[in-house]
């Protein structure tokens, strides 16, 4: 009895010092004033928390807090967790009943969600803004939430990381005088151009880079630019992101403002919008990114390195095959950037099969290379060859007895798969990027785009024969294709009607192994079959890993990959009403929150590929339904449909889908009587 005492007694004072613990890492209120000027005391960690600006979910999952985020808006789409999050809506219209629901205890916000703040600033919720003009407003937010979240020690590393890749751009660029510094304009705006205003942080950024940015005399997140002030101006490289090649082709083939540096010398450049547009994490990369951009001579000299070439750290990686020496990811440093490469050596030579340079004997490793952002104009300007004879170097490998594949995707994100079949087994190990340059072969055109890539190693128990490495291309690659058309990568390309069966630069290493001779490795075999489940779970995995897309996303993910945004998708030409075109978009994200109408966009997409395939003929069913969910939306049957959709090009079936929503929005919203005119605001 007296030792079941003593053990209970030991207990209770284990959970008292956790709980003193816990009180203690809170025993001093964080106290600040935020963007509005509003005091703010935090007196615990938020458990409940919505963040609706992007940058500060970054921030949040980051240093380790993002259990503590419950919902965010769809333009969050880093790091990759953030895809299993409730979605509230979009960033400058979100939800305020979707918010009340997740009963938060802080939102992050911004001040252009009026209607947030509306809602609940006298709530028992608190509203925080924290705003970032600079590099060093980044710093504070990251610190800030770091106390506000008890992670302050992740925070300090998280800062360190951003502060050693600028300090790397510092040196680099301290070498170029003054007099050849370049002239450098982030392009914005869509019917007309903009920038961001000289007090942003993106004009920052292009200092850091070591470009000039403009001077406008005009301050904000986006300000208008005049074709006088462009021409004079005359900048020697354009940057934006992804839509802002709208306003490129809309502009660039007229008089001034085509007539400057950059547009006549093609120095246009894109960016992903997560890097370009927001004050985060990845400062210090998307700096560096944009300085070897404009600075692409000057990056491959190597009288301009800071550090030498050289592995600084590697982690191993469990791969249960005798024929398996070591397996690890490698960290260098190679032309001042982080590279990371999975090297896998082999107890005794080898025969391997790759479809990037055929079969080869007497191979002594295989791997995977990533070459990182600020390396790609490298690569173009100094040619694959010498890029791949430098890397076997920093790696100590030689190309006579070394097979490596080369890739964009981030060596971190790489999934291992490992399938088992009584005393036959396989593992697969991929890397996979699908945004930038997703397929649809026998469809789109032959282009070349930035990597993005997926690579896959495969390393079975026993022997493949030369037949059978081949066959094993084939399992794996059919494998491969199944993955991604049952998640719905689409095309780069044609994303509106194709999905994609691979990417542009897709490579395979099969390894012949050691033991038992096999000498097919097709679909129908055991060995093939191992294979291809491998390949199958490895490659969505790390789609995951790279991308952040999983077959459940939201339905705002969905229309974004098939370049379908909520407010570039409507026309309000030949309306009658008053309603507005904001309006109509605020209710169109809205009603798409419900998981009735996302459902019936989604199936739209699905009929879609059927119908364009020439697998569904009569559409008649189809046009009952759209009709019934426009009458169910206005409350009444809608007698003519009009057209809402801007893009002539979009297929029958989502346009069909899509317009009988916005018929029925717009229906309820001029019987509501809640119109208004109001100017569509652009994206973040």
């Amino acid at each position: 009895m007296k030792r079941g005492t003593r053990s209970l007694n030991k207990l209770l004072f284990a959970v008292v010092i956790l709980l003193l613990s816990a009180t203690l890492a809170f025993s001093c209120p964080v106290k600040f004033i935020d963007g509005r000027g509003k005091n703010i005391v935090i007196t615990k960690r938020p458990s409940r928390v919505v963040s609706l600006v992007p940058g500060i979910t970054e921030i949040i999952f980051r240093i380790g807090a993002g259990d503590a985020v419950k919902a965010v808006t769809y333009h969050d789409t880093c790091p990759p967790e953030t895809t299993r999050k409730k979605v509230v809506g979009g960033f400058f219209a979100p939800s305020v009943k979707s918010i009340e629901a997740i009963q938060p205890d802080v939102i992050f916000l911004s001040s252009l969600q009026k209607n947030v703040t509306g809602k609940f600033e006298n709530g028992k919720c608190q509203l925080i803004n924290l705003r970032a003009k600079s590099v060093s407003d980044i710093y504070r937010n990251i610190d800030l939430l770091g106390k506000i979240f008890d992670r302050q020690k992740e925070a300090s590393a998280v800062i360190d990381e951003i502060k050693q890749g600028l300090e790397v751009v510092a040196k680099k660029v301290a070498l170029i005088p003054q007099s050849e510094r370049k002239r450098v304009i982030r392009l914005m705006g869509r019917d007309r151009v903009m920038t961001p205003g000289d007090d942003s942080f993106q004009n920052e950024y292009i200092r850091l880079a070591g470009g000039i940015p403009p001077e406008l005399n005009k301050n904000g997140n986006i300000v208008p630019v005049t074709k006088e002030e462009w021409v004079k101006f005359n900048p020697q490289i354009i940057y934006g992101c992804g839509g802002d090649r709208e306003t490129a082709g809309r502009f660039f083939n007229q008089p001034g403002w085509k007539d400057v540096d950059a547009v006549k010398n093609n120095k246009i450049f894109y960016f992903p919008c997560d890097l370009t547009c927001r004050a985060s994490t990845r400062a210090g990369h998307f700096v560096s990114s944009l300085s070897s951009i404009i600075y692409e001579d000057e990056y491959s000299r190597k009288d301009a390195q800071v550090f030498k070439d050289h592995i600084f750290s590697s982690h191993h990686i469990d791969l249960h095959l005798d024929y398996i020496k070591d397996a690890r990811i490698a960290y260098s440093r190679i032309n001042d950037f982080v590279n990371k490469t999975l090297i896998i050596d082999f107890k005794e030579p080898l025969s391997v099969v790759s479809t990037l340079e055929g079969e080869r004997e007497g191979i002594k490793s295989v791997g995977n290379h990533y070459y990182p952002p600020p390396c790609w104009g490298l690569i173009h300007k100094l040619g694959f060859k010498k890029m791949k004879s430098q890397i076997y170097n920093v790696i100590d490998k030689s190309e006579d007895t070394a097979s490596f594949l080369f890739t964009g995707a981030d060596m971190d994100n790489l999934a291992v798969k490992r399938k088992r079949f009584r005393d036959m087994e396989v593992y697969a190990l991929v890397t996979a990027g699908v945004k930038s340059n997703a397929v649809r072969m026998s469809a789109d055109e032959g282009r070349f785009y930035e990597p993005g890539t997926i690579n896959i190693i495969l390393l079975p128990n026993m022997k493949l024969t030369p037949r059978a490495m081949t066959r094993a291309i084939i399992s794996a690659t059919e494998a491969k294709t199944a993955a991604l058309m049952d998640m719905d990568i689409r095309s780069s390309v044609t994303p509106l009607i194709h999905q994609a069966t691979g990417t542009g630069t897709d490579n395979i290493i099969v390894a012949g192994g050691k033991g038992y001779r096999l000498d097919n490795a097709g679909g129908h075999t055991k060995m093939g079959e191992l294979i291809a489940k491998a390949v199958y779970g490895a490659v969505q995995e790390a789609v995951y890993k790279q991308n952040g897309i999983i077959a459940g996303r939201n339905i705002f993910q969905r229309l974004n990959e098939r370049k379908i945004s909520c407010s570039g998708l409507i026309s309000m030409d030949g309306c009658e009403s008053n309603a507005g075109k904001y309006d109509l978009v605020k209710a169109l994200e809205e009603i798409l929150l419900q998981p009735r109408y996302a459902g019936f966009i989604e199936s739209s997409f699905a009929i879609s590929d059927d119908y364009e395939r020439g697998l569904i003929h009569d559409l008649g069913f189809f046009r009952l339904w759209c009709k019934n969910i426009a009458g169910e939306i206005a409350g009444k049957k809608v007698e003519n449909m009009t057209d809402f959709i801007a893009d002539k090009d979009m297929p029958r079936v989502p346009r069909m889908a899509l317009n009988s929503i916005l018929n029925g929005l717009y229906s309820q919203i001029k019987n509501d009587g809640l119109a208004k005119k109001s100017k569509l605001l652009p994206l973040p």
